[in-house]
């Protein structure tokens, strides 16, 4: 291995810890992780909440859409398992709440906007003008869109996209608003690796769990890995520079 490269726990330690909680964000800084991936969506009344799903019935039980709730409502739900969510479940955090946390730890994000916030990025837009977030922070979609507007308000924020099978490869040279790409490990592939050499973009591939073997040795162009394991990948990294 050549050079260190930051890991981003997913969702905090998700493997270890209920995701998107402060347990889960505590327990990755346990493990050294680098940084945390979180998702954000948005309230009805425009407050950004670190939440996944854009529907609340997965981990609260709730048939209800994380949009067509309040703020005051969406913080009375208890994330947890099924039956025991009501005695244990965990508080759905705001947004402002952990980036507050982030920047005591001096932890760096990876802050996924999810759909909820195409109808109206201006409440995320605004929060970000609180605060200096950590170095090595970044803003990571699925929708270009709302990349755009990030770059447009915060032209130095880092920007990274999030691929799927329809991402045209051969648009990254136009793209002048992303800066990074995201990817699954599936697209570990020479043909994606040197696209973003090309262009100029440097990649993180996610649903990393250590078992990868080019964990041993990246190509140049990766910047960070994102896991459930954060242990797993500082453990693999940590004899792999030992090694050199």
């Amino acid at each position: 291995m050549t050079k260190y490269i930051p890991i981003y726990a997913h969702r905090g330690a998700s493997g270890y810890a209920f995701e998107n909680t402060f347990e889960a964000f505590e327990k990755a800084r346990k493990l050294k992780a680098d940084g945390i991936e979180l998702d954000v969506q948005l309230s009805e009344d425009g407050v950004c909440f670190v939440f996944h799903d854009i529907s609340l019935r997965r981990l609260t039980g709730v048939r209800k859409l994380i949009n067509e709730c309040k703020a005051d409502e969406i913080k009375g739900y208890r994330i947890g398992r099924r039956f025991l969510r009501r005695w244990t479940g965990k508080r759905i955090r705001t947004l402002e709440e952990v980036l507050d946390w982030a920047i005591q730890h001096n932890m760096s994000l990876n802050l996924e906007l999810k759909e909820s916030l195409l109808d109206d990025v201006m409440p995320f837009i605004q929060l970000l003008k609180k605060y200096k977030l950590p170095e090595g922070s970044h803003v990571s979609s699925f929708h270009d869109e709302l990349l755009r507007t990030v770059k447009l308000y915060y032209p130095n924020m880092e920007t990274a996209i999030i691929v799927t099978k329809k991402f045209e490869w051969d648009r990254l040279n136009d793209m002048s608003y992303i800066n990074a790409v995201h990817a699954h490990k599936r697209y570990y592939k020479q043909q994606f690796l040197k696209a973003c050499e090309v262009a100029h973009k440097p990649m993180r591939f996610y649903s990393i769990d250590g078992a990868e073997r080019f964990l041993v040795s990246p190509h140049a162009v990766v910047v960070g890995w994102i896991t459930d394991y954060p242990d797993r990948i500082v453990n693999i990294q940590k004899r792999g520079i030992k090694s050199r």
